[in-house]
């Protein structure tokens, strides 16, 4: 399992390998923290969230849950834990960028991927 710090330097070395133009008002930058978060409507406590793109009064940020990463791929190989990694952030990214457009495709996308998961549980 790889360390906080560890995950720490290659969120990093992902962040600094996109277009800094993806950034563009992305005043609050991105943070690792090292909490599980678990999304309010699990229903097993099996729903975790990975990052999250947050606007609010310390402006627009990434945050990504180092918790949350290591409980679902913490016994991955490295390799797979960065692919995962690049992953949620280009996510939450996406998301920022998104807002900036006043397109909501990301958010759709996700509210229907919770629905789908909110069916299997209720099977």
């Amino acid at each position: 399992m790889l360390t906080f710090d560890e995950v720490g330097a290659i969120l990093d070395e992902i962040a600094d390998s996109l277009p800094f133009e993806l950034y563009r008002e992305l005043n609050g930058g991105i943070t690792l923290q090292p909490q599980i978060k678990i999304h309010p409507l699990a229903k097993n406590n099996d729903l975790f969230i990975l990052g999250e793109y947050r606007r609010d009064n310390l402006g627009r940020y990434v945050v990504i849950f180092y918790g949350s990463i290591m409980r679902v791929y913490g016994n991955q190989s490295k390799e797979k834990i960065c692919e995962k990694l690049r992953e949620v952030l280009l996510h939450e990214v996406r998301h920022h960028n998104e807002f900036l457009a006043g397109d909501n495709d990301l958010v759709i996308y996700d509210k229907i991927q919770l629905a789908n998961y909110l069916n299997r549980q209720n099977k």
